[in-house]
């Protein structure tokens, strides 16, 4: 499960996104202010890193997707990943990173892909209670509980493009950034469906090395 807080983060995600996303070499769309179209988040066993993928766009332009993970101290040699950090009202200093150079996400996207586990639970702490937060998008893994999960270790190394390919020690992973390219990924698949774009499309892919 996710547990979220009823809580502000500053500078917020979005304005983050805002002031990155324009100097990536894969992204298409025009600069100015990022706007949330759907996001669904990733379990880390350990509760450590908080993970959330959010599907954005500027104004008219296309729907990119943004891996990101949250961080209560820097990731070791993660600089070139950094967003920037900002203040959670309850969890204080949060570094923010593109996930697909954090080996916590790596691991977290070959279990949805490979292991079917999906998308976490969101949970929602709400005067003491935990309330369910109903997805905004659905995504399905390729992969299922018969399928040979192995342990994934370190990020050996990232081409930065679109699709972006994550390669560790066993696994190599593909990331689609521009969701309306019409990308078709080969091997085992990680695809989403969201208001306004209901029929599945390639998020992400997963193949063993």
């Amino acid at each position: 499960m996710a547990l979220l807080y009823q809580a502000t983060l500053r500078p917020t995600k979005l304005e983050l996104l805002s002031d990155w996303l324009p100097g990536r070499p894969w992204y298409t769309g025009p600069a100015g202010e990022t706007q949330q179209v759907a996001s669904f988040r990733f379990d880390d066993p350990a509760g450590a890193v908080g993970m959330e993928t959010m599907l954005v766009r500027v104004g008219d332009g296309p729907v990119h997707q943004m891996p990101l993970t949250y961080r209560e101290a820097p990731l070791p040699g993660g600089d070139a990943w950094l967003l920037g950090t900002a203040e959670h009202s309850v969890l204080g200093m949060r570094w923010v990173y593109d996930a697909v150079g954090d080996p916590v996400y790596a691991a977290a996207l070959a279990r949805a892909i490979i292991g079917g586990t999906g998308q976490a639970e969101k949970l929602v702490q709400v005067d003491g209670r935990l309330v369910r937060r109903e997805p905004d998008m659905t995504v399905i893994g390729g992969g299922g509980e018969a399928a040979v999960m192995p342990a994934v270790g370190e990020i050996e190394r990232v081409t930065e493009d679109d699709p972006t390919v994550i390669v560790t020690d066993t696994i190599e992973l593909v990331v689609v950034r521009r969701l309306d390219a019409g990308v078709e990924l080969a091997d085992v698949v990680l695809r989403g469906a969201w208001p306004g774009q209901e029929t599945p499309v390639p998020l992400a892919s997963a193949r063993l090395r």
